[in-house]
């Protein structure tokens, strides 16, 4: 997704509007985190991490400064939410991406059902409260 010339056009706004976090190895992309929103609700809009940086972690340390940014500089609240959009249960996406599973273990709790993706397949908004 890193190669998505819609993800970097979405990273350029962000960045100027001070709504993104960006992750790199070297002088190359690992991965980027696009965020938005205001007291009580806000949203992680696009987590990418490239292939070459999966499972080394960039993605929980991105995740974590993102939760760590809003609590301390944009002002998270007790009883504020932070919410993502991901694959749905019954989504083949759900198993082989770990999406789920990795926003569950960052505490994040599986919520409503969200519209359906682009392909037409399901998707869900996961919460974490502070």
């Amino acid at each position: 997704m890193v190669a998505v010339p819609g993800f970097h056009r979405a990273l350029h706004e962000h960045i100027a509007d001070d709504r993104a976090l960006v992750a790199a190895d070297g002088d190359q992309l690992a991965g980027a985190v696009l965020f938005g929103g205001a007291s009580p609700r806000f949203a992680v809009h696009w987590l990418v991490i490239s292939e070459q940086a999966r499972g080394r972690g960039v993605g929980r340390q991105l995740m974590d400064a993102v939760i760590d940014l809003l609590t301390a500089g944009r002002g998270l609240a007790a009883g504020d939410v932070v919410e993502v959009v991901t694959f749905g249960a019954d989504h083949p996406g759900a198993v082989t991406s770990g999406a789920r599973v990795f926003y569950e273990r960052l505490g994040f709790v599986p919520a409503e059902p969200a519209e359906d993706g682009p392909e037409g397949g399901s998707r869900q908004v996961f919460r974490f409260r502070t």
